[in-house]
């Protein structure tokens, strides 16, 4: 089963952190700290429970940090470089060590993070984790780096401004950072074994900022706390910036290294922060080399500029933040600034890329939904996840405490009142330690009754719509047809407010229909007559089970009718119903050939198989019957025992995976690009039927296959033959049932 992929991004320093002290500019020993182990089986099911695919562990390598671990061997930093008590999860000290605020035992931290690795995997999700490319902590010193890794900046020469040799950029003079202290209050030590890291901050050559300041006086608004790292580019040329990539600059092998060092430890992939930073060059490099290693790793980029997304596609992104975009809009139509309607253009502006774009409706960087600053009620934004989830099968990200409508209203110390939960101070959001706090203190399954009948319900209605996306095919997997253009403003629907589209995939359809509304309506939907044509929909009568408030019921599908619709304030209605179409109604090709199912289905595989292994075209001669069956390959050499033995083995495992076969119907328009009709009869319909084998195998056929592929049975080869001058292989073999 393909799989939508659904995140759930989580810090572990706020999740879990039962302390509730809160204290304003607090220390860990004042307001306590989330650890890696609170993240308990009990706890990791009750994550997956919810729908959750994978959890972004944000914040576990160790960063610049005001609290003093010297005792373990860990250098102390400066705070006038440090955000906050705990610090920037982003200002990475050490790529290769893991945040000791994170450990129960400091010694085992990276231990605890491999063991929390496994638990993720065994609950049945997959991990991902910050890589943070752009910059480092000013204070970067690897204590963790394995034998024979040169330390970054370790062998810079600091009188050169740029060198593709150097991992750095130095500017000209001292570090001066008087703007940023007069930006500041005053830093007190709160002991004398801290007093050194609270002395003035020194830095001799000065470094470039890592938000690209060239020079040696960085405002305010400056990351000041971070340096950039060097990836060949000369920004402060005579001639302009300028570009060297070859030789390949010293810092992309030390950051790919990075990368597959934390792939090795069964991470699955990366958020990588301020992608769009780093140049594109880079990432191609880099993706190439890790994906050779790692097939199915993903990475996912911070990517805000659309005239950039189709690069980083190409570069090797699997996911794209779309924030400017989808995310942007969402926000204006919940808080009324915009109308639904104008979700058709955002969409359809990156629909050639729109499976690599990541939707979402927090995260760390942006205001909670809940807060004032956004539209303080939670219950607001759900048509807009149901939209975020159902429109496509891109991948969407949920942030912690978004599911019980955490406000993000607190004083936490660095950031201040901004509607942001904190990532720089130690804290323990209200909501997060409420609905875990029994797991956290060992006393069993998590019990959320300190939640408010309120929370509680919207963690209802999150966990009912993130299942549906994985659980409903026609969600997971269908194809979409936008409603928009056929609902213009009426008495009955209104684009300003509401929302409507089609998901349909095999006989299985869905109608989305969603309200942004402060007040419940009754809508009337048109479903146009290119929809039904589109998504091969029946005129007829059909059964309709409403999934989110439940209820059934009979509704007549008519070209250009119109779909009743009862929906409250915030409401979101997904109406399904089955839509399998007689066969009779389309004019094939005449069959008049007896087969036997799962020797033809077998056939099947046997062609795409061939295809995947040895790059060759599927049989154009097939022999296929009960007893024995025979089909014939062009390839470009004799195969090897062992490849032949290998053909056996995987033509096995593929049937034993029970992928369905199944049908759908299409016209010549609508063909997917991977099926080729350059073997269909001159006298072929227009109208042809596609089986398809799982995601594995699709091709034009008219014959009788089995409903799935473990009632195949055992594919037992008999021989082979080969012909050196045509270079054709003969296979035999048959179907052990």
């Amino acid at each position: 089963m393909k799989e939508k992929v659904v995140i759930y991004q989580v810090l572990p320093r706020l999740f879990g952190n039962a302390n509730t002290t809160r204290k304003e500019n607090g220390s860990i020993e004042e307001n306590g700290c989330g650890k890696l182990n609170n993240f308990s089986d009990a706890v990791l099911a009750r994550i997956h429970d919810m729908g959750f695919t994978h959890i972004w562990y944000t914040g576990v390598i160790r960063h610049a940090t005001q609290t003093n671990y010297s005792s373990y061997g860990i250098p102390t930093q400066h705070a006038e470089v440090v955000k906050g008590k705990a610090g920037s999860p982003y200002a990475i000290t050490d790529y290769y060590d893991i945040d000791p605020d994170l450990a129960v035992n400091v010694n085992m931290r990276m231990t605890e993070w491999e063991e929390l690795i496994a638990r993720t995997h065994k609950a049945g999700m997959k991990v991902i984790m910050d890589f943070v490319p752009n910059h480092v902590a000013r204070e970067y010193h690897s204590i963790r780096k394995p034998a024979g890794v040169r330390d970054l900046g370790e062998d810079d020469d600091k009188n050169m401004h740029f060198s593709t040799k150097n991992n750095f950029y130095y500017t000209w003079g001292d570090l001066d950072l008087n703007d940023v202290r007069h930006s500041k209050p005053e830093f007190k030590a709160y002991a004398d074994k801290d007093a050194a890291i609270y002395e003035p901050y020194e830095e001799k050559p000065a470094k470039a900022t890592g938000n690209d300041r060239f020079d040696n006086r960085p405002g305010c608004n400056d990351w000041y706390e971070t340096v950039k790292l060097n990836y060949g580019i000369d920004y402060c040329d005579a001639g302009g910036r300028s570009y060297h990539y070859e030789p390949v600059p010293n810092t992309w092998g030390k950051m790919t290294d990075i990368l597959l060092y934390w792939a090795s430890k069964g991470v699955d992939g990366f958020r990588c922060d301020m992608a769009e930073m780093v140049p594109t060059a880079f990432w191609s490099y880099a993706t190439q080399i890790l994906k050779s290693q790692y097939p199915d790793i993903v990475v996912i980029g911070e990517v805000y500029d659309p005239a950039q997304y189709r690069n980083y596609v190409k570069a090797g992104f699997d996911y794209l933040y779309d924030k400017v975009g989808m995310y942007d809009c969402l926000r204006g139509v919940i808080r009324g600034e915009r109308p639904a309607a104008s979700i058709t253009h955002e969409w359809q502006v990156v629909d050639d890329i729109r499976n690599h774009m990541l939707y979402f409706l927090e995260n760390h960087d942006e205001q909670r939904i809940a807060s004032d600053f956004f539209c303080g009620d939670a219950q607001k934004a759900l048509p807009a996840a149901a939209m975020s989830l159902f429109f496509q099968k891109n991948p969407f990200m949920l942030y912690s405490g978004q599911e019980f409508g955490e406000r993000g209203m607190d004083k936490e110390g660095f950031s201040g009142v901004d509607g942001r939960t904190t990532i720089f101070d130690y804290w323990s959001p209200a909501t997060l330690s409420h609905a875990y706090q029994a797991t956290t203190a060992r006393r069993g399954a998590a019990k959320n009754d300190a939640l408010t009948a309120e929370q509680k319900a919207l963690a209802a209605k999150y966990r009912q719509m993130l299942r549906l996306a994985n659980e409903e095919k026609a969600i997971r997997e269908g194809d979409t047809f936008d409603l928009m253009y056929v609902n213009p403003g009426s008495d009955h629907f209104d684009p300003r407010t509401n929302f409507a589209f089609l998901r349909k995939k095999d006989g299985e359809a869905v109608l989305v229909v969603l309200n942004f509304s402060q007040e419940a309506r009754q809508l009337g939907v048109c479903i146009p007559g290119h929809a039904f044509d589109f998504m091969h929909l029946p005129e007829e009568e059909v059964a309709i089970t409403e999934l989110i408030v439940g209820g059934k019921s009979k509704v007549e599908l008519k070209k250009d009718g119109i779909f009743p619709v009862s929906i409250e304030a915030n409401g979101v209605r997904i109406y399904k119903f089955n839509v399998k179409m007689d066969e009779s109604e389309f004019v094939l090709n005449e069959h008049h050939k007896e087969e036997f199912p799962p020797a033809h289905t077998a056939e099947h595989l046997l062609n795409q198989l061939m295809v995947r292994m040895f790059g060759c075209e599927r049989s154009r001669n097939a022999h296929i019957e009960r007893k024995k069956s025979k089909m014939t390959f062009v390839i470009d050499h004799k195969p090897s025992r062992q490849e032949e033995k290998a053909i056996e083995a995987e033509m096995n495992r593929l049937i034993e995976e029970d992928m369905p076969v199944t049908y759908e119907f299409v016209d010549r328009d609508h063909i997917p690009v991977e099926v080729k009709l350059d073997r269909l009869p001159e006298d072929a319909s227009e109208t042809l039927r596609l089986v398809r084998i799982g995601d594995y195998d699709v091709c034009p056929c008219i014959g009788k296959h089995v409903r799935s592929t473990a009632q195949i049975g055992k594919f037992v080869m008999l021989g082979t033959n080969w012909d050196e001058p045509s270079h054709s292989l003969r296979i035999r073999f048959k179907i052990v049932q």
